[in-house]
């Protein structure tokens, strides 16, 4: 790419999103195509056509999505089903019409089956069950794949997948009713400091483990997928470690200042048991994680504090 190449960052104000802004404009990109919700409904699929034929992008980083956290899935199946598919056909058709060079499309490592062997490989998609705690989101993420390989298969289209493990970052959503565990953690902690409670009750069993990725270190990875990786078979994007979430509270109070104790409502569920990605092909383009997972938390931590 070319720094005055022009360049539609889709879901731009999100947390993946503003990430990739923000590197983009560090290495000199001036000519950034960025449209807010009201400025363009990425649900209308003519409003999205008509953007592609006035803007005319070389490039597209698709970074807008619908997400949350177990109980956000749980509650809003068909919206997290229906507006996903509808994002992802509008901007992949028509990035497709619109004559785009390239496309990155992000995934989530929730489209891997719910038992896949760990660390999960690209080739265990399809190979199981998913995840029922998450299961509208991954199938609209996979068909999102799928739909890039048949343009890549159909029409030789150069639309690249990433699958991102577990991100946090500057600019997550730390509501409790819809986040994922990690800005959650951060909020309830930092709630039970400031209440001065004597115990934080969590859920689940605190057993499970994951992988968390700063969304800075996938927003330079994902320009080393743009410049370096041109097949239509999805990569993993992780920082190739993972932590259980009894170890993450630790964690997380460390950094927030909360001492209290942990107690986990058992009765609710946990999700998967693992989430670890195999990252054995993004270590052949010669790109590793950099951030480690505490100095990404205190950084997540100052600016929530910042913008509370």
């Amino acid at each position: 790419m070319k720094t005055n190449d022009a360049i539609f960052v889709a879901g731009h104000r999100g947390m993946v999103g503003a990430a990739l802004v923000r590197l983009l404009r560090a290495r000199g990109f001036t000519n950034l195509l960025l449209r807010t919700r009201a400025e363009l409904d990425l649900c209308d699929a003519r409003a999205v056509r008509a953007f592609y034929e006035k803007g005319r992008p070389d490039y597209v980083l698709i970074a807008a999505a619908k997400v949350g956290g177990i109980w956000a899935n749980a509650t809003q199946p068909v919206e997290f089903l229906s507006e996903n598919l509808q994002i992802e056909l509008n901007l992949i058709n028509g990035a497709h019409a619109g004559k785009v060079k390239k496309l990155l499309f992000l995934g989530s490592s929730c489209i891997y089956p719910r038992l896949a062997p760990q660390p999960m490989k690209e080739d265990a998609l399809l190979t199981g069950s998913l995840e029922p705690t998450n299961e509208p989101y991954a199938l609209a993420k996979i068909c999102g794949i799928r739909l890039c390989q048949a343009y890549a298969k159909e029409y030789g289209a150069n639309f690249i997948s990433a699958m991102p493990t577990n991100l946090y970052g500057p600019e997550d959503n730390f509501d409790l009713e819809t986040s994922h565990v990690l800005p959650a953690l951060i909020h309830k902690f930092h709630l039970a400091k400031e209440k001065a409670q004597p115990s934080v009750t969590l859920w689940g069993t605190g057993s499970p483990y994951r992988e968390f990725l700063h969304v800075d270190d996938l927003a330079q990875a994902c320009l080393v997928l743009m410049e370096a990786y041109d097949s239509p078979e999805l990569i993993n994007v992780g920082c190739g470690r993972d932590i259980s979430i009894r170890d993450l509270t630790e964690l997380v109070g460390k950094v927030v200042g909360y001492s209290g104790r942990i107690e986990w409502d058992t009765t609710k569920p946990d999700g998967p048991p693992r989430k670890w990605l195999d990252v054995s092909k993004l270590d052949q383009l010669g790109w590793k994680a950099k951030i480690s997972l505490e100095e990404g938390i205190q950084s997540a931590y100052q600016w929530w504090l910042e913008h509370l």
